[in-house]
């Protein structure tokens, strides 16, 4: 699959943007797992204007992680325009991404995000003027409609690609489903039979497992799929994924870590999570690297149907120091896995 020049081989599946998840380690872990190309957190546009430094700091990628993309998100024509060109001129991401599908109350509740949607003609002039103001691929990421009565995806998609969006991504919900029930992957499926629409289309929404990413691929013909909320706490799913895609050169576990326990064992994994927590400390120093870790850590599914294991939960989540953090997962491997 292309998007523009930017060729990102076959069956690729990509790690979503989410605010206070898709920081520079994780980005970077889901890469080595698989991932074909990564996404930063939602940026602000507003706050990209008034050059907020947690918002500007959100612009620091690195090699080791292209291609990425960056999103931004907001309901006003020239401060998104602004805000696409301080990105490019930043950071010089692979893919720049507009946020037409954030449906949380403080996004989509201000006008922007899935906001938007509610907003078609706002929407697509935020489109067009971004994709004029900068010289790298433009994509979205959308919703199906605000609601059941209004799916609109159909006539937006063909809207946006008219106004120079290189590829859609859509969540198989509406706004207001927010996050509840099942993702609808019909209409995206749909999209794929529309001969008018030319844009890569890549499909969002309850890939948890290996197994739907493969049904998405093989039932609804999306050129891609994106993984969010799967991941988080997980970042071995792309791996999980890469290979039951790919399964005649699967990753080299060694690539990703030098690990003496056997690869995707439980061991293996927590090895995995303290990488993950090294790599943020490197980047960001012992405290901030900790506070972008310890939620992946406490929240991951790997510690799930563990007894009794509430409390060593919010003891990491209190964590201060790498060495009490690493202290905490020691004792989970020593006491909990055995």
């Amino acid at each position: 699959m292309n998007i523009g020049t930017l060729d990102l081989g076959s069956h690729p599946v990509l790690l979503a943007p989410m605010e206070d998840v898709t920081d520079i380690g994780f980005r970077l872990l889901c890469r080595q797992m698989g991932a074909s190309m990564v996404y930063s957190e939602f940026v602000s546009s507003d706050a990209l204007t008034r050059n907020v430094n947690k918002t500007v700091q959100k612009l620091v990628v690195c090699a080791d992680e292209r291609p990425v993309a960056i999103q931004i998100y907001g309901k006003y024509v020239e401060a998104m325009v602004d805000a696409a060109q301080k990105v490019v001129a930043a950071s010089h991401p692979d893919v720049l991404d507009l946020n037409f599908g954030c449906p949380v109350k403080r996004v989509a509740g201000k006008g922007a995000g899935a906001g938007l949607l509610q907003n078609v003609p706002l929407m697509l002039e935020i489109a067009k003027e971004v994709v004029k103001a900068v010289d790298v691929p433009v994509t979205a990421k959308t919703r199906l409609g605000w609601d059941c009565n209004h799916i609109i995806i159909g006539e937006l998609a063909e809207q946006l690609q008219d106004c120079g969006i290189q590829a859609l991504t859509i969540h198989g919900r509406t706004r207001s489903q927010m996050y509840t029930g099942e993702a609808n992957w019909e209409p995206i499926g749909q999209l794929k039979q529309n001969p008018r629409l030319k844009i890569p289309v890549i499909g969002n929404g309850d890939i948890d497992s290996a197994s739907k990413a493969v049904e998405a691929f093989s039932r609804y013909g999306v050129d891609a799929i994106m993984v969010g909320r799967a991941s988080f706490g997980r970042p071995w799913i792309f791996k999980e994924i890469y290979d039951a895609l790919h399964p005649e050169h699967p990753i080299d576990p060694s690539s990703i870590i030098d690990s003496p326990y056997e690869p995707m064992s439980p061991d293996w994994k927590l090895d995995i999570l303290k990488q993950q927590a090294l790599t943020n400390i490197e980047r960001v120093g012992e405290r901030g690297g900790i506070l972008h870790t310890r939620r992946h850590i406490a929240n991951s599914p790997l510690f799930k149907g563990i007894a009794n294991f509430r409390e060593h939960r919010i003891a990491m989540l209190r964590a201060e120091t790498a060495d009490e953090l690493f202290a905490l997962m020691e004792k989970a491997r020593e006491h909990l896995f055995r």
